[in-house]
């Protein structure tokens, strides 16, 4: 006789409570890395499946390029920035992504990030999903790290954390995760900031796709 699959009725996270515990255990993450808003923007792009090491690599190039202004950047060749970028892997992928990035930027701004960062948190999150290879992590990473918007960012760590802990249920989409942050925090540009590190190092460190949930600080709230 088959057994009926059993519903899952996620929990309430204990979202404030996380945070501080995380903090307790991790300290402060000192997120984004990013000397300007642009920077910051490109290595969002570059970042897209990959480590951030990679992506540190390229950046280093395209300081030592100066090409890392809006009106720069668009002037390079898509294959010349595409070796720029290969330590960052799918580097002919994301040179035409930063170019459709720059593009826009360009087309609706003439490259001036005030300009673009004028718009609201509704108009400016849905222009950058409009570029071409910019997904909602990328956006909203942009939004909160480089633009300073109250914009949480969800990643493959957070849905794991939230999984893991029956916080989260089946097949939720991405902005019903991000909402769960955002209706349950205060609106805060660095708490979100602070949050998303150290959900990034807890999944680093213990809630890896081979969990190790022995030493996690995060143990006793598991499901039993």
């Amino acid at each position: 006789m088959r057994m009926k699959e059993r519903k899952r009725n996620p929990a309430s996270p204990p979202l404030r409570a996380v945070y501080a515990e995380l903090f307790a255990a991790f300290g402060p993450q000192k997120w984004w890395p990013g000397r300007t808003r642009f920077e910051v923007m490109v290595g969002a792009v570059l970042t897209q499946n990959t480590a951030w090491t990679n992506v540190e690599k390229a950046i280093r190039r395209l300081r030592r390029e100066r090409v890392l202004q809006p009106q720069a950047l668009h002037a390079v060749e898509t294959a010349t920035l595409a070796e720029w970028i290969r330590p960052a892997g799918y580097f002919r992928l994301k040179a035409d992504r930063l170019k459709s990035l720059t593009t826009a930027l360009m087309r609706d701004f003439d490259g001036n990030l005030n300009r673009c960062f004028k718009l609201s948190d509704e108009d400016l999150r849905a222009w950058l999903l409009a570029v071409k290879g910019i997904g909602p992590e990328t956006a909203d990473s942009i939004l909160l790290y480089a633009a300073g918007r109250a914009q949480f960012v969800v990643d493959a760590y957070t849905r794991r954390v939230l999984e893991r802990h029956d916080w989260l249920a089946a097949h939720a989409s991405y902005d019903e995760v991000a909402r769960l942050f955002m209706e349950n925090l205060p609106r805060d540009v660095a708490l979100y900031n602070e949050y998303h590190a150290l959900i990034v190092q807890l999944g680093k460190t213990y809630c890896r796709p081979q969990p190790r949930c022995a030493s996690c600080p995060l143990r006793h709230r598991l499901p039993r």
